[in-house]
């Protein structure tokens, strides 16, 4: 027997009031009738005043719009569960490039579902994160994206046990923690880095260069992670006669001390020589010592400084140092464009959204297994390494 009218469409505003903005689709599907047909009931409860309606999705008549204090995205409104009940908090670490692409892929994948973001920006202090997590919770807030910073291997751990209690669905961003933890449990979606120092490696061997240095940051789980795979790689390749690692900058690292010569997971790779530490980098230096040729330097705006370093020190780049950076935020735009790797970064956003939809979209007390995805990084090659040997033209 069909549905009477007036029911479906009293059910379709009780849907809408209760979780927000929905896809038309997905009304479609729970109520079990065609898209068609929801999308003529939507206008004509939008006719009526008793919802809105957006772009394949119904809102509730009373929604709050406008830019918000976080730059053009909507700003939470406490005490309005038809309106926070409805929002995915967003939390990233400030100042942080890298991350805001991310971010942007996620709140595509959101807005596109109808469903609101509210951003949050953390400080660069350990446990930023944790308040405006709380204060999301508190508004209301039905799920969490998050990249905490993370700056070293002690903080990382002391997140452990609150995100674990996070109440609503939670995935987090260019994230993994540490096997066997609290968080081991936990939806993340990240680039297989890895992968990224492999391609870097890999080219500058195959242009034949044979002893290597990495210049890192070690300020978050991206640049650990960097840093033990180039001496996992570097060790294990025929093709490497010496390598070497060495912070980009005097404050790429959360401090000197021997918990820093680690990886959190417990891979040991090559000390940073006193020298460097807290000190500026003198790469050409550096370089000549070990007779390195090749250089993986790790993120774009340290890249660019170092190269004009090196200029400034009668090493060309790329005639007598084959140089690729790893990030690829700003690496094209030095005077000499850097080849570089180029993280995945705002698929990484869209992947952790399209995710938290799913979680969002399961039945109550009927979650599916946790999800652990990793995409590849890309090498984008453009001219700063060259054949060892090569002379200008």
């Amino acid at each position: 027997m069909r549905e009477p009218v007036e029911l479906r469409r009293q059910r379709i505003l009780s849907v809408v009031r209760s979780r927000g903005a929905v896809k038309v689709s997905t009304l479609a599907a729970e109520l079990a009738v065609s898209v068609v047909t929801v999308r003529r009931d939507v206008e004509e409860l939008a006719r009526a005043g008793k919802l809105r309606r957006g772009h394949g999705v119904a809102r509730p008549a009373e929604e709050v719009g406008g830019p918000g204090p976080s730059g053009g995205l909507p700003a939470p409104r406490s005490g309005d569960p038809a309106v926070d009940g409805g929002a995915v908090a967003l939390v990233v670490p400030e100042r942080h490039s890298y991350l805001y692409e991310t971010l942007h892929g996620a709140r595509s994948v959101l807005e596109e579902s109808g469903i609101r973001t509210a951003l949050h920006i953390a400080p660069r202090t350990p446990g930023g994160e944790r308040p405006l997590v709380e204060r999301a919770l508190a508004a209301g807030a039905r799920g969490l994206l998050i990249a905490p910073h993370w700056r070293s291997a002690a903080s990382q751990e002391a997140d452990y046990g609150w995100l674990a209690d996070v109440p609503v669905p939670t995935v987090l961003m260019e994230r993994r923690p540490r096997a066997g933890s609290a968080l081991h449990a936990l939806d993340s979606v990240c680039s297989d880095h890895w992968y990224g120092v492999f391609l870097a490696v890999g080219h500058l061997v195959s242009l034949g260069h044979r002893r290597l240095v990495l210049a890192a940051r070690d300020d978050s789980p991206t640049a650990r992670t960097i840093r033990a795979a180039f001496a996992e790689i570097a060790a294990a390749s025929p093709e490497v006669d010496d390598w070497s690692v060495v912070l980009s900058t005097p404050d790429a690292g959360p401090g000197p001390g021997p918990a820093e010569q680690s990886d959190p997971d417990g891979v040991v790779y090559s000390a940073v020589p006193a020298p460097h530490r807290g000190a500026p980098l003198d790469l050409a230096a550096l370089l000549r010592a070990r007779g390195a040729t090749g250089a993986v330097l790790h993120g774009d705006v340290d890249a660019l400084m170092l190269v004009e370093k090196l200029a400034e020190s009668g090493v060309r780049v790329p005639q007598d140092c084959s140089v690729v950076a790893y990030d690829d935020v700003v690496a094209a735009l030095g005077s000499t464009p850097l080849s570089a790797v180029a993280p995945p970064k705002a698929e990484i956003g869209r992947a952790a959204a399209e995710l938290l939809l799913h979680r969002l979209s399961e039945p109550a007390g009927s979650p599916g297994p946790v999800r652990r995805t990793e995409l590849l990084p890309r090498l984008v090659v453009r001219g700063s390494a060259q054949v060892r040997g090569r002379t200008e033209e």
